[in-house]
């Protein structure tokens, strides 16, 4: 495909439905020198790797809601060791962690604004593990708002 000074990939060759062991093809093809053109590559691989990685998510939340970890696990080809070592296991056990935080929260300050809450949901699994930690040794809503003030700066 011939174009102008582009950025967007020019093909994405999925393999055939009976040979899914072939690997994904990404083309890119360049008619002037471009010195970042490795750096839109991997970005645009790694913009694709998300999407899949969403679109499987979806899929086996949809389709296998009663099954288990391990019974996930032997249907994926992976270990439970893999697993546990995953992001996927990380950011589902932060949900749960997240909830935590935020009842003990509720009993150490109080209330919690839905702001302060929203805050709270979207910190990282580390952050939100220093949190918890932190938690205990709260007096009041006071101390909750200088430790997360503390770590937005």
């Amino acid at each position: 495909m011939l174009k102008e000074r582009e950025y967007r990939l020019d093909g994405l060759f999925l393999p055939p439905r009976e040979r899914p062991d072939l690997p994904v093809v990404i083309m890119e093809a360049q008619l002037a020198s471009d010195p970042d053109f490795f750096m839109r590559l991997q970005a645009a691989g790694t913009a694709l790797a998300a999407e899949l990685n969403d679109v499987i998510t979806a899929i086996v939340v949809s389709r296998f809601s009663g099954r288990s970890i391990p019974e996930l696990c032997a249907m994926g080809g992976i270990t439970l060791e893999d697993f546990t070592q995953s992001v996927a296991r990380r950011e589902i056990f932060g949900l749960g962690e997240a909830t935590v935080t935020l009842r003990l929260l509720q009993r150490r300050c109080g209330l919690i604004s839905p702001a302060t809450e929203a805050t709270i949901r979207s910190l990282a699994l580390e952050r939100l593990e220093l949190l918890a930690d932190a938690l205990l040794d709260f007096n009041g809503p006071a101390d909750l708002a200088a430790w997360l003030e503390q770590q937005a700066a």
